[in-house]
């Protein structure tokens, strides 16, 4: 297993540690948060930056946040849906929620004082969010309302000695029955005869048994509650000060926190050709980490630079569908420059180098970098 720490800005790695598998991720992800942090405060001026570890639900508990806060480390993290602090702030009801500023969703906040220390907490409901658990929810409704729509109708054909015992067995049966779904319940009283044929019609029966005759609906409102409760999550940070930190800069800063993500989809890429390498030796496996994680600062790096220069000059280049873009990643970058090849010329014994195959793009993009990499291509800027 291995722990990653990456820039805001670039996602750029600036930590890298293997760990033991077997180990807790809570604990892990406290430990190298805060040696992280340590060194970042040893080395760089207090005044150059706010600095925030940013992480996911995985490294919230209470131990950690506490330790957190003894350290002076300031943080934002999700809280996890399955606390009961959590799940009391999301049932609340708010006296009225806040428009996110790209229209994308929207918010509201409050500040919990909790056994580690005082938090505020975001509570954001996403227009995306609330799509995609609708779409669950349809399916879940679909789903729930055929099983008891079954379960309803094998009720209904059981007999029962009296009406006591009808409605007894119709409670036992809502047990476990979904808060969307509305269930309402008549007894009807049936005659049994013993003889063939018609019975008379002043004819008293000679057994009688009850049935629970039930109607189903699904509660649309509810549905509607839990979708909205469903697609809410809660940012959490120890940054109190909205002066400091806006409400809204708490959820985007969590929200651009993929840089770690990326940063392993890049290491787990087949093209990478880490899993051809076999090793077993713990220093062994800490080398090849770090080889990787090198590799990785390299991209990084050459990525930052490209979309720095881009952005800076209001310049594009084309993606993988000819569209203009001023964000390309550096793995299409390497694959605008597949087909570019070096020719050596032996003239007697002196030897001339030319580059074959640069094309107008790859002229611009080395521009964009910088002189030393037009040297490579013996391309003069």
């Amino acid at each position: 297993m291995l722990g990653l720490v990456t820039t805001h800005d670039g996602d750029l790695p600036i930590f890298m540690r293997p760990l033991d598998g077997n180990s807790s991720d809570k604990e892990r992800i406290s430990a190298m948060v805060t040696a992280v942090m340590t060194q970042l405060r040893e080395t760089l001026e207090e005044e150059q930056e706010e600095r925030l570890a940013v992480f996911d639900s995985g490294g919230y508990s209470e131990a950690n946040m506490k330790r957190y806060n003894e350290a002076k480390i300031k943080w934002i993290s999700r809280v996890p849906e399955t606390s009961t602090e959590a799940k009391t702030a999301v049932e609340e009801e708010p006296t009225e929620w806040q428009a996110l500023s790209d229209g994308s969703g929207q918010y509201r906040t409050c500040i919990r004082d909790l056994p580690q220390g005082k938090e505020r907490w975001v509570i954001v409901r996403t227009k995306a969010g609330e799509q995609a658990e609708r779409r669950q929810m349809e399916k879940k409704v679909k789903k729930a309302k055929a099983q008891w729509e079954k379960q309803l109708w094998h009720l209904s054909k059981q007999e029962f000695a009296c009406q006591s015992d009808a409605e007894t067995a119709w409670k036992q049966a809502m047990k476990g029955k979904p808060a969307f779904l509305t269930v309402s319940s008549t007894s009807q009283e049936e005659g049994h005869y013993q003889h063939k044929g018609r019975p008379k019609k002043d004819g008293a029966p000679d057994s009688t048994a009850w049935h629970v005759m039930s109607t189903l609906t699904v509660d649309q409102s509810e549905v509607e509650a839990q979708i909205k409760k469903q697609a809410s999550f809660i940012v959490a940070t120890n940054v109190l000060d909205e002066q400091r930190l806006s409400h809204e800069q708490v959820y985007l800063t969590y929200k651009e926190q993929g840089g770690v993500e990326r940063g392993f989809r890049f290491l787990k890429d087949p093209l990478f050709l880490a899993s051809s390498v076999a090793v077993s030796k713990p220093e062994r496996v800490m080398a090849l980490s770090f080889i990787m994680v090198l590799c990785l600062l390299v991209y990084r790096l050459a990525e930052h630079l490209l979309r720095r220069q881009l952005a800076s000059t209001s310049q594009t280049v084309p993606n993988q569908i000819n569209q203009p873009t001023d964000r390309p990643t550096m793995r299409w970058i390497f694959q605008c420059f597949e087909g570019i090849d070096l020719l050596h010329i032996r003239v007697g014994l002196r030897e001339h180098l030319q580059v074959l195959g640069l094309q107008p793009l790859h002229q611009k993009i080395l521009r964009l970098l910088g002189s030393a990499y037009c040297q490579f291509y013996f391309f003069s800027p």
